[in-house]
């Protein structure tokens, strides 16, 4: 982060950062409503035994309590019904939508923007509390793999529009991976695939000997794991390099398929953004096929900013399955790179343009008519609190980061100062409108001084 927290993993911002990550938050949430996709929050809390359900992270899992409980109330994990906070957005929604079903018409298109907990060791990209930023589309009954491509796009079409380096979505697919597994003799698939989702953390060699002692893999059936984690391509090539490894499996055909889809469509509408790459496992278990893990180029080391997949049981009512598909981007982890690095900065630190000096103290209910004028116009106006010298006025708007100082004479006459530069002109409270780059606060790259107002 761009400072240092007075509680480690509890990230505050200041007001210039809190612009920063509100341009941010808006400009995904723009995207992702231009693509259809339906804004809905669920609840900061669910049942332990709701959370646990689908993968073992009970260590990451913050349990909510009160100070001092009645007797009878639900204590902690072994309890299912003990209350613990949201470590992800996937798991909540997933209920969200068992529970609506009857109101929801399907496929249902949402974004989520909401905060989630998550007990890790603190770290830049890496918090205790932390704002997740998702889109899925969930089907009744069925769910075309067309949406796992569409997901895809829109994330990187979301991404591309921010003030963030270039990126990489990485994508493969777990019936690609478990197929191969299962045509290599391996049939303890999701232990091969924890396995190799530590490959970039410990290493080959580590991993084929995890391979082999816990799993029981022989030397020739740890390389070729090792060796399939190692395709790398931009394009379709990689169906052929899997081929080659000589390992046949239905499954594994049916996931080549699904992921040579998915690179032959970004190819051609993201071309530059997408890789098949068949080292990403995924560690949670209701990912069923596509999953994708997404870095910034020249950032790899802060980890995935996006990541999610093809989850087709996590959902479910009876015998009413709800398969679904949807990607998480870490806007923390996001804005607190951008913060520690300048990438992008805001143009100012508040969103005020316009501060209304006083000439005197009488002379206040007047400027309060000359701000509602501005601000109804969608101009960001103050009123000075003190009729002082028009010096200390100005000096007080150059410290608030306010460009224009705006002046009422005796006569009635306005004026408004751009402290920036010392011009002066005669104004109209009811048609002056500051150049649009001043109208709201801009937030630009150092690489690009044009930018997006929030």
């Amino acid at each position: 982060m761009a400072r240092t927290a007075s509680l480690s993993g509890f990230p505050e911002w200041l007001p210039e950062e809190r612009l920063v990550e509100l341009h941010v938050l808006d400009t995904l949430r723009r995207v992702f409503e231009l693509h259809g996709f339906s804004s809905i929050e669920t609840r900061a809390v669910e049942t332990v035994g709701q959370l646990l359900r689908k993968g073992d992270i009970d260590k990451e899992v913050y349990g909510l309590s009160r100070l001092q409980e009645d007797e009878g109330e639900a204590k902690g994990k072994g309890d299912a019904h003990a209350l613990a906070l949201h470590f992800d957005l996937t798991v909540p929604f997933a209920r969200y939508v068992v529970e609506n079903a009857g109101y929801l018409a399907f496929p249902f298109r949402r974004y989520q923007i909401q905060k989630v907990w998550r007990g890790e060791r603190p770290q830049e990209g890496r918090a205790r509390e932390f704002t997740q930023a998702d889109i899925d589309v969930v089907g009744d009954g069925e769910l075309p793999f067309r949406y796992d491509v569409e997901i895809a796009l829109v994330i990187a079409e979301a991404l591309s529009a921010l003030p963030i380096p270039d990126f990489r979505l990485r994508i493969n697919n777990r019936k690609l991976a478990e197929g191969f597994y299962r045509g290599l003799g391996l049939d303890d698939t999701a232990g091969v695939l924890r396995s190799i989702d530590k490959l970039e953390k410990i290493g080959p060699a580590k991993v084929a000997q995890l391979l082999k002692s816990e799993l029981g893999a022989t030397e020739d059936q740890a390389q070729k794991a090792l060796q399939l984690a190692g395709i790398r391509t931009e394009d379709t090539s990689f169906v052929a390099q899997v081929r080659a490894l000589g390992v046949t499996n239905d499954l594994l055909e049916d996931g080549l398929t699904e992921l040579e889809q998915v690179i032959d469509a970004a190819v051609q509408r993201a071309p530059g953004k997408v890789v098949a790459d068949l080292s990403i496992a995924r560690g949670l278990d209701y990912y069923t096929g596509t999953v994708v893990e997404t870095v910034l180029v020249g950032h790899e080391q802060l980890g995935s900013i996006c990541s999610g997949g093809r989850y087709d049981a996590l959902a479910s009512k009876g015998n009413r399955k709800f398969p679904g598909v949807g990607l998480s981007i870490g806007v923390t982890r996001l804005v607190s790179r951008i913060l520690s690095q300048d990438l992008a900065k805001a143009s100012r630190s508040v969103p005020t343009a316009v501060l209304v000096a006083l000439t005197h103290d009488d002379s206040w209910d007047a400027a309060q008519d000359v701000a509602a004028q501005l601000r109804s116009r969608g101009i960001s106006t103050e009123v000075a609190a003190k009729a002082e010298k028009f010096g200390k006025q100005i000096k007080f708007a150059d410290r608030r980061g306010i460009p224009f100082v705006w002046f009422t004479d005796d006569d009635g006459t306005h004026q408004v100062k751009d402290i920036r530069t010392g011009e002066q002109v005669v104004a109209a409270p009811e048609t002056w409108t500051p150049p649009a780059e001043d109208l709201a606060v801009q937030v630009s790259t150092a690489a690009e001084p044009a930018a997006a107002a929030v």
